[in-house]
């Protein structure tokens, strides 16, 4: 039975779990996490469940092939709930076809559920779905200011590279980044509803609407401490859900 107030909160996955960019430029701000953030001025996913203990074992610039190894690390501290978060770094590609292969991200996915299984089978899991990236560009190409960011620290160069361009190949460029996104979030889906004690969060991030307010004013691509309370208050809508 799915028990909604877990007294324990894990967060696995990439930066976006690590707050990164959410505080000061280039540098992770867990304690804005969405997951598992300690500054009341952000309710993250723990404070909100009133959790006894929580512990942040994402990592900025991992990918789907680093989970099962964050996997085999979060089963030590024993979690009644561990979050995932991850796939955009897959994604974010130098280009488009250095992307993560759908089903070597379904079998990096299943290994990690499976060693969270081996030794916690009675840990519930909570999956967030991966973020539309072609609204984070949307929302901001129309910025000088982002552009050039976006181009000097080559942030996500798979969609983002050349972020006026309208020519016939960017836009192809620009889907195929998403709908491999929708791919991973498929297996995501798929992965999770093979599980009893695993909740996705039916594509809430994904469809979620950030605004320039929810995004990183340093990089325009992760989310701000604003967009962390509201990633927070998605996946704390999932998991209280009787």
């Amino acid at each position: 039975m799915w028990n909604t107030s877990p007294a324990s909160v894990a967060a696995i996955g990439d930066s976006i779990t690590r707050a990164f960019d959410a505080c000061s430029v280039l540098s992770d701000c867990p304690e804005v996490s969405w997951a598992t953030g300690t500054d009341p001025k952000v309710p993250s996913l723990a404070q909100q469940l009133a959790a006894e203990e929580s512990w942040n074992l994402a990592e900025s610039g991992a990918q789907a092939s680093d989970l099962p190894s964050q996997a085999r690390a979060v089963t030590a501290h024993e979690p009644e709930l561990v979050t995932i978060m991850v796939g955009a770094n897959d994604a974010c590609a130098p280009d488009v076809a250095l992307m993560t292969e759908t089903e070597d991200f379904r079998a990096d996915i299943e290994r990690a559920v499976e060693i969270i299984r081996e030794s916690l089978p009675d840990t519930q899991l909570y999956v967030a779905s991966v973020p539309d990236l072609l609204r984070l560009w949307s929302e901001g190409s129309g910025s000088a200011l982002a552009r050039t960011v976006w181009g000097v620290a080559a942030v996500c160069p798979s969609m983002l590279a050349d972020p006026v361009a309208v020519t016939t190949e960017a836009g192809e460029r620009r889907d195929s980044v998403r709908e491999r996104v929708v791919e991973y979030n498929a297996v995501l889906e798929s992965v999770c509803a093979a599980d009893v004690l695993c909740r996705y969060d039916g594509g809430a991030v994904f469809d979620y609407a950030f605004t320039p307010d929810d995004l990183s004013k340093w990089d325009w691509f992760h989310p701000s401490a604003q967009g962390q309370a509201a990633l927070a208050a998605l996946a704390h809508e999932r998991i209280t859900m009787e």
